[in-house]
């Protein structure tokens, strides 16, 4: 009898970005869970939705100040991202992959953060006043700049390694496009999505000008068909970055989340993203572009 249960490793985006506290920790229980809940008939939607309310759940209970209430949502939160990575994993293992579902998948990191850093002032407010509010919105915003640029970097990465059906690289131009072909009746969500998709994508273009200068001339010069030797040279450069990006996304914030919370402390984690965390986004996007730059000037002198 033929054993038809998908492995793990096909179930992984790429090894190239692939963080180790997720391949050692993360991946094997989002598999696990993955195969539980096909054998159920989960859709990955749902258990995205079902990984909103953990994370959500997980912020509350940072809001005592209390350390073992602090570590229930502590445990709240990593059973959060397990699920994060499940959905993911479920989406690969079955084929139901879907528009509605990377949506989901989005907005699921922004509801929980949204929690945590809300829970993190109202305790602090007695001690800071008003001015937790502020330290935590400019530390929101440059979170949304990190993680947009981590993902960004990412999608980059997994397009000159496996193509445009390997990654999920978008552009505002094409976002913009469909918004404006689609009638506002009957269409009025996707419209939305699609005009703040756009603007989303946008940033990340403004923020990478170099690279959207090469990868603009690779379009025009060879189409669909970029040179191996290019790709591979890409990925070469590529590919040591890569480990900032998992730095900006979650694993490493949430470690600096939980000292904080020991130590009782959380303010550290929101001066912790302002400072290291911002420090390594301006290092990766001058690599990146360094990288993109170096490249567009070989493509244009014809060294491919």
């Amino acid at each position: 009898m033929t054993n038809n249960k998908p492995s793990l490793e096909s179930t992984l985006k790429s090894a190239d970005t692939e963080e180790p506290i997720d391949l050692i920790f993360y991946r094997p229980i989002g598999y696990r869970w993955a195969l539980f809940f096909q054998k159920l008939g989960v859709h990955p939607n749902t258990v995205t939705i079902a990984s909103i309310f953990l994370g959500v759940a997980a912020g509350v209970f940072f809001y005592f100040d209390n350390i073992y209430y602090n570590i229930i949502g502590m445990l709240l939160l990593i059973w959060a991202n397990s699920y994060d990575s499940a959905d993911g994993q479920l989406a690969r293992m079955t084929g139901q992959k879907s528009r509605i579902g990377r949506i989901l998948d989005g907005l699921a990191g922004d509801f929980w953060f949204v929690s945590i850093y809300a829970a993190i002032c109202l305790r602090l407010m007695p001690e800071w006043n008003y001015w937790i509010w502020a330290l935590a919105a400019v530390a929101g915003y440059f979170h949304s700049k990190q993680a947009a640029m981590a993902d960004y970097y990412r999608n980059i990465h997994l397009f000159f390694l496996k193509g445009e059906a390997g990654s999920e690289l978008d552009s505002s131009r094409q976002q913009y496009d469909i918004y404006n072909s689609l009638p506002w009746k009957g269409n009025w969500g996707m419209k939305m999505y699609h005009y703040f998709y756009g603007r989303y994508t946008a940033s990340q273009e403004k923020s990478s000008p170099w690279f959207q200068r090469f990868f603009n001339v690779i379009h025009e010069k060879y189409k669909n068909q970029i040179p191996q030797e290019l790709a591979d040279d890409f990925r070469k450069g590529s590919k040591p970055l890569m480990k900032y990006t998992n730095i900006l996304s979650f694993n490493t914030r949430v470690i600096v989340l939980f000292i904080s919370l020991f130590l009782n402390l959380p303010w550290i984690y929101f001066i912790f993203e302002l400072t290291i965390l911002n420090g390594l986004l301006i290092y990766m996007i001058s690599k990146h572009e360094s990288l993109s730059k170096k490249l567009y000037n070989q493509v244009m002198s014809g060294e491919f």
